[in-house]
């Protein structure tokens, strides 16, 4: 067997590990008892351990300088897919290495502790006694991003396991550019009428059959799949098993079915991964920011569109009986009421990015060591008031709201805004290659939006890097511009009418 064999080979085993070990953080979320939570922070950290053994074993090395003198001496002739595994994993080898085995189990066990340990505190309001927990885990991950860096900036070491070749400064230019067009849309919508708002008492049991029949109208396949409650909805898993989660309130029915989509756009990225890269460095999104652009443009993009709102209006009524609103228009309205909520996840598209900036240059300055945990509180509660004109009134609507931090994902939070910048470039291009959209989205028929960003993305996986994953789709540079045009021209049209 040539050396991109024996690798590929064994790196396969190492996904199919870390797929056992994403399997017990799905669990842990889901159906997990209570009383369970030590005993799974041990077997996670077990798992890492065997798994950075895996990730650091120095044959991984040698095969990767065998692969290049086979390439070079040409007794063995890579394929494209082939190359871009090699990238990957040496990529990944590099980075394992600088991580000690004994700080990637702790991580695995504090984090897995942590995530119990939050919930329990964003349920009894009760930041105080969640802080010295999460002191342990910031501490940690800027340690592990110490070492990744090597002497160059943590956070932007951070990032790389999230949005691989870009750094915080990118970013913050980025968003520099984004803020003054997102506060000037604000204020704009500010004086213009306020948007009905949808209530009544939506029961769960039609809730989620709503929830399954939307998720198949975006192609869904619950044969590999599967639906269930947690507090934070997530997506889990890659290849043949890919489970989603959302959350239900019974008095308000768009937090269930758009968060279910959102996770959807996730689950569909992974099923349609072509299947010859399962259990592949490449059978998995290429990062966290195009996965995010896939859920973006599946929740609003194409879900809140006025064309697919008129669609779910009928089949909320055919659920739900007589609704609050009385019109398609009316509830397309009140799908995309904007107004300064709390809790990012419920957040309209015109505030959403302004709950990202705010994360960002908190957890930035966290790991940079210029915030301390003990101010954080104050820092967002200041920063919150200043961005959204609102006051936070418990700990549960700020920041102990998210789960992100509590389980280390530090440099997760801006891809989030990355992906909208995605989704904005994908989504032009996709009204520019389907005349029509809109007419079959008011039919529910997302057949060929689905298979545009199927064929001209998801299939590839991580075949190629972050950026040339999206430029490649569109055919165009990427760039901001086409969703704050997106944004202003969607929003400036709902609240004219």
């Amino acid at each position: 067997m040539s050396a991109v064999s024996d690798l590929l080979a064994f790196q396969r085993e190492t996904e199919a590990l870390a797929q056992i070990m994403g399997r017990l953080g799905w669990d842990q979320e889901t159906m997990m008892p209570r009383g369970a939570a030590d005993q799974r922070g041990d077997e996670m950290a077990a798992l890492e351990g065997v798994l950075h053994a895996r990730r650091t074993d120095p044959r991984l090395g040698e095969w990767l300088d065998r692969a290049a003198h086979e390439s070079q001496t040409q007794t063995h002739t890579q394929t494209m897919a082939e190359a871009a595994q090699l990238r990957l994993i040496a990529r990944a080898y590099a980075r394992a290495c600088r991580v000690p085995v004994a700080l990637a189990a702790r991580i695995a066990r504090v984090t897995s502790l942590s995530q119990g340990r939050w919930a329990a505190a964003r349920k009894a309001e009760d930041l105080s006694g969640f802080l010295p927990v999460l002191a342990e885990v910031i501490a940690l991950r800027r340690e592990e991003a110490q070492a990744l860096a090597s002497g160059g900036d943590a956070y932007d070491a951070a990032l790389q396991g999230y949005e691989p070749g870009i750094t915080g400064a990118e970013i913050a230019a980025v968003f520099d550019r984004m803020r003054p067009r997102l506060v000037a849309l604000r204020a704009g919508l500010r004086d213009g009428p306020d948007a009905p708002v949808l209530h009544g008492h939506f029961p769960r049991a039609a809730q989620l059959a709503l929830a399954h029949e939307v998720a198949g109208a975006f192609g869904y396949d619950l044969t590999r799949g599967r639906i269930d409650e947690a507090v934070h909805p997530f997506s889990s898993g890659s290849h043949n098993d890919v489970r989603i989660t959302t959350r239900i309130d019974e008095t308000e029915p768009l937090g269930c079915i758009y968060s279910t989509i959102h996770e959807v756009g996730h689950a569909g990225y992974e099923q349609n991964i072509t299947q010859d890269y399962g259990l592949s460095v490449l059978g998995q999104g290429v990062s966290m920011g195009v996965h995010e652009s896939q859920s973006r443009i599946y929740e609003n993009q194409l879900g809140r569109s006025p064309a697919f709102c008129h669609w779910l209006y009928g089949r909320m009524r055919d659920h739900f009986g007589p609704l609050s609103v009385s019109s398609p228009e009316a509830f397309t309205r009140a799908v995309n009421r904007v107004a300064s909520g709390f809790i990012r996840t419920e957040a309209d598209e015109v505030h959403y990015n302004l709950h990202i900036m705010l994360r960002f240059d908190l957890e930035r300055a966290l790991i940079g060591g210029d915030l301390a945990v003990c101010d954080l509180e104050a820092a967002w509660n200041d920063r919150f008031a200043a961005d959204f004109g609102v006051a936070v009134d418990r700990p549960s609507d700020g920041v102990l709201q998210d789960v992100h931090w509590p389980v280390g994902l530090f440099g997760y939070f801006p891809t989030y805004s990355l992906g909208n910048v995605y989704a904005g470039c994908l989504h032009m291009a996709l009204r520019a290659a389907v005349p029509g959209l809109d007419d079959r989205l008011a039919q529910g028929d997302l057949a060929p939006a689905l298979g545009w960003l199927r064929d001209n993305l998801q299939i590839h996986g991580a075949l190629r890097d972050p950026r040339d994953t999206v430029e490649h789709a569109t055919g165009a540079p990427v760039g901001e511009a086409p969703l704050l045009t997106y944004l202003e021209t969607k929003y400036s049209a709902l609240y004219a009418a």
